[in-house]
């Protein structure tokens, strides 16, 4: 509520206000939106996200969550959709909180007509992004004085991890430092252990992506330096032994990158598999996210010994 008072200038404090809709995924499979909810008296459907990484295909993924809660609210609320009087609905309001590390604006709007082939299309989705990394949006933070102890957590804890702690170090220093009195840090205190399990899954993860990139590149390097050698070196039989590497190696640093980035997406998306697995994510949904295919997903879960449905 202090969060949504802060983006719309209001002064709600009954926590009745608010009716909370966010996806559950037991329902629908393969899709979960971080909170949505309703504030009755103004009449808008909030759909928020919290996003550490740039996605600027975020409008079609806000779509897909809108669809499915007025297919929710209208079901619940008793509306028939095929009437012949128009039906008031809540107006949604999309916003997305970012505090990733690559350099973002203040604050922008993507669109969802920004992928569309064409500019004739008949669906906008617009979704309001707003850095909230420490020393952005003053004003925001000021106002929801949690969102800027957040803010201040995660820049002290990546600064902590820059002089050298380990993560789960500069998530204990960072949290130690913190006023008594701020709400986020009773609230973490309280929850600890299931916080920073949570943060350095996440790190983890992350990480682990990004030295699967660099090993996809590695691996590519040397296969096309190889591959370059040998070519050049028939090419030089015939050209000259200077033009053939340099011909050789060009060609081969390209085949070789292409193959190695090939490997990498194929290593990144068993590791995303092996995860959801151990966590007894459905055979469904595991194949939607991982983009493997069933026969490779129930592979690695006969290499895990589990059962897969």
């Amino acid at each position: 509520m202090s969060l949504y008072n802060a983006l719309n200038g209001s002064s709600y404090t009954d926590p009745d206000e608010l009716e909370f809709n966010t996806i559950d995924d037991v329902i629908y499979m393969g899709m979960k939106n971080d909170v949505s909810f309703l504030v009755m008296d103004e009449k808008t459907m909030n759909i928020w996200e919290h996003q550490s990484s740039v996605n600027p295909n975020l409008p079609v993924r806000f779509l897909m969550y809108a669809g499915q809660l007025y297919d929710r609210y209208m079901t619940d609320k008793n509306i028939y959709r095929y009437g012949t009087k128009l039906k008031k609905l809540p107006k949604p309001k999309c916003v997305c909180f970012y505090n990733g590390t690559d350099k973002q604006p203040e604050e922008q709007t993507l669109r969802l007509s920004d992928a569309f082939e064409a500019d004739d299309g008949d669906i906008e989705v617009r979704v309001r992004v707003l850095n909230i990394n420490y020393g952005h949006n003053r004003a925001l933070m000021e106002a929801c004085v949690i969102l800027g102890d957040y803010a201040g957590l995660i820049d002290s804890i990546r600064k902590n991890q820059k002089a050298g702690m380990n993560l789960e170090g500069a998530v204990d220093a960072s949290i130690a430092l913190m006023l008594d009195d701020s709400l986020l840090k009773r609230f973490l205190l309280v929850h600890k252990a299931e916080v920073k399990g949570m943060y350095l899954t996440e790190y983890d993860e992350e990480k682990e992506r990004k030295l699967a990139r660099k090993e996809a590149r590695e691996e590519g390097f040397e296969e096309g330096r190889e591959e370059g050698f040998e070519e050049g070196h028939e090419e030089g039989r015939k050209r000259g032994l200077k033009e053939g590497l340099k011909e050789g190696l060009k060609e081969g640093l390209k085949e070789g990158r292409k193959e190695g980035r090939k490997e990498g997406q194929h290593k990144e998306k068993e590791r995303v598999a092996t995860d959801m697995l151990k966590k007894n994510f459905p055979l469904a949904v595991v194949k939607e996210i991982s983009r493997l295919s069933e026969d490779a997903i129930r592979t690695i879960a006969a290499n895990l010994g589990i059962a897969v449905m």
